[in-house]
């Protein structure tokens, strides 16, 4: 797993054309395991909590590198119909497996909204905007000394009954050079009631330039109206990079205790 598997890209390109991603229909509507943020809000009063670990391997003509974050987490409250507050911190393992240095500490913290634009139900677009602020707090190894943005317009389509379509185009900023231009397109199936199975090719434009694909794919599975299991794993397609993540999902309804607007 430490380089870039050609079989599995293989594979991942064979189930590209067999396999697609809906979680759009289920009671808990997440934004992970995939790369693609729901067009999605969490309901006034409600909180969801996105968790899980990665552990990824990237290597480049200079480093070698292993990433763990073990957890990741993802608060998502809504405050009002359409509007949702967000923070996302982790833990986080940068190892170097040239010289064996390791890095382990927590990573900025983000703090953000999501704002859906358009949900109507006479019609199967939902549009939504997503935007992190990130605050310099983390160890200083792991931490982008200064202020940076993430920000994301989220589109989604029901296809059918089963199938969606999701896709995502970003612009993030990290305080220095022209900034990073994002996309993710997710498109999938629910098997049943209870499993969804997606796939995704993604990436991003660093400093506006140099172009990095990927591609991944995975699994969700419904525990119960409100609790959802994850696994997925990914690839890079034109540069060395392979990660694998599981994870779960919670939510917890406090609508219901609110009166209705």
């Amino acid at each position: 797993m430490r380089k870039t598997s050609y079989s599995l890209s293989y594979l991942v390109l064979a189930l590209y054309f067999l396999m697609n991603y809906s979680i759009y229909g289920q009671e808990i509507i997440t934004d992970r395991p995939d790369q693609t943020e729901s067009s999605s809000t969490i309901q006034k009063g409600s909180l969801q909590v996105e968790t899980g670990v990665l552990i990824g391997f990237s290597d480049n003509e200079d480093i070698s590198e292993r990433q763990l974050l073990a957890p990741t987490t993802l608060f998502r409250y809504g405050i009002t119909k359409g509007i949702e507050i967000r923070v996302l911190n982790q833990l986080e393992s940068i190892k170097n497996l040239t010289d064996s240095k390791e890095v382990i500490g927590i990573s900025d913290i983000e703090i953000g909204t999501k704002i859906q634009l358009l949900k109507k139900e006479d019609i199967n677009t939902e549009i939504a905007l997503v935007s992190h602020l990130i605050i310099s707090s983390g160890t200083k190894e792991l931490s982008n000394n200064g202020l940076g943005t993430i920000n994301k317009l989220s589109i989604s389509h029901k296809l059918n009954e089963k199938m969606s379509l999701g896709y995502n185009i970003g612009y993030d900023y990290f305080g220095k050079g022209n900034g990073n231009l994002t996309y993710s397109t997710a498109l999938g199936v629910s098997i049943n009631e209870k499993t969804g199975i997606y796939v995704e090719p993604y990436g991003e434009f660093i400093d506006l330039d140099n172009h990095l694909a990927r591609f991944d794919m995975g699994i969700t599975y419904l525990l119960n109206r409100n609790f959802q299991l994850d696994f997925s794993f990914g690839t890079g397609m034109n540069h060395a990079m392979n990660y694998i993540a599981a994870g779960f999902s919670v939510y917890i309804d406090g609508s219901k205790d609110l009166s209705t607007e």
